[in-house]
């Protein structure tokens, strides 16, 4: 391959509702989208992380085309793996320089999964296929980004689409969210299951806290109730304090890293985001990893329409018992790329075209564009 083209898209499209968490709040929903294209005409997109800071979107597009394009445009390379690493190789200095490893890992994970698409559609197969011939086409989904507040009305609206599992925020106010979370649980029928996401609320003794006062509530998991780079005694710590199970994966960032979480033995739940770090390469490689290590890999994501999609082939391609995570709250940059629900009956079933099945982005999304490059 060489690419000969890279093509940056920002969009920003405002929320009815301001999706909280316990960290902060996003008052709009960004997305970057990135185009590539190889000497031979065949087209590739992915999805670069942009939910946090609030003006991440434009920075990462004026990363990638400013300072990593010159290092991408007429390079030739063998395997789509193989730009990932030169370029995390390359990048290393320039992101300790800044103090910014996130940003470019940001970059280089939706740079990769670009170069996946087009690496399937010069195949002629669908992503999911390409990383295993045998993949499934459909894979199920749980419904997240629930905000505790308005949980009543949202898994009701989640379980009239068919979705019988639901991933309810917390980290706000302890006694009022284990109350809430009781009266959930007391509220699910046969077969639904309620699942956790602190957003990495607390501290060990907190976080300790909460599993005591859920301990009862039969929850399907806990995650990030401490932050990620906490040692991995303190993951231990919690994993022996109460039969609740925990994940965490979305702000683990390197193979290395990865591995070490993996090997401690804590986490049930691996969840590496597409767009946050690796790409379809890297989180392939991690959701291997921890099927082997005998985990369930349940890929993270909150953003646009392609992430979410790349995000559905990786969890077909890698197999198990994992679902996908389909946020809630209302994101047009993520809804305009499918006709109807694309997970009507909680079941997500892939589109059969090569790649990603992904042409063009939709017409609808147009008016909330803010920033495009185009660099060759």
């Amino acid at each position: 391959m060489r690419i000969d083209r890279i093509e940056v898209f920002v969009f920003r499209a405002p929320t009815p509702a301001p999706v909280a968490t316990s960290f902060g709040t996003m008052r709009d929903r960004p997305a970057v989208f990135v185009r590539l294209t190889e000497r031979d005409g065949q087209r590739g997109w992915g999805e670069i992380f942009a939910n946090w800071p609030a003006a991440g979107a434009e920075h990462r597009a004026r990363l990638l085309a400013e300072d990593i394009s010159a290092l991408i445009l007429g390079r030739a390379f063998r395997r789509p793996s193989d730009l990932w690493r030169d370029l995390t190789a390359q990048t290393r200095i320039r992101a300790l320089q800044c103090g910014e490893p996130g940003p470019f890992a940001h970059v280089l994970a939706g740079v990769d999964t670009a170069v996946h698409d087009i690496a399937a559609r010069m195949a002629g197969l669908s992503l999911a296929r390409l990383l295993n011939p045998g993949a499934s086409g459909d894979v199920r989904v749980y419904a997240s980004g629930i905000a505790i507040a308005r949980a009543d009305a949202e898994i009701a609206s989640a379980r009239a689409r068919g979705i019988t599992r639901f991933k309810v925020k917390v980290g706000f106010d302890m006694a009022g969210d284990l109350t809430r979370l009781a009266a959930l649980s007391n509220g699910l029928a046969p077969g639904e299951s309620l699942f956790t996401d602190a957003n990495q609320a607390w501290d060990l003794p907190q976080a300790q806290t909460f599993m005591t006062g859920a301990a009862d509530l039969g929850i399907g998991w806990l995650e990030e109730p401490v932050a990620a780079d906490r040692p991995a005694s303190d993951w231990q710590s919690l994993a022996g304090h109460a039969d609740i199970p925990l994940a965490a994966g979305e702000n683990i960032s390197g193979d290395a890293e990865f591995g070490t979480a993996i090997a401690a033995g804590a986490l049930q739940f691996v969840q590496p985001d597409v767009a946050k770090w690796g790409g379809v390469g890297g989180c392939y490689r991690v959701a291997r990893h921890a099927l082997k290590a005998g985990l369930t890999y349940c890929p993270h994501f909150l953003g646009g329409g392609i992430g979410l999609v790349a995000s559905a082939h990786l969890l077909a391609a890698a197999g198990g018992d994992g679902l996908l995570e389909l946020d809630v709250n209302a994101n047009p940059l993520r809804d305009a790329f499918f006709d109807g629900d694309p997970a009507q009956g909680g079941i997500w079933r892939l589109s059969p075209l090569p790649g990603l099945g992904i042409d063009a982005l939709p017409g609808a999304i147009m008016p909330f564009q803010t920033l495009a490059l185009d660099l060759s």
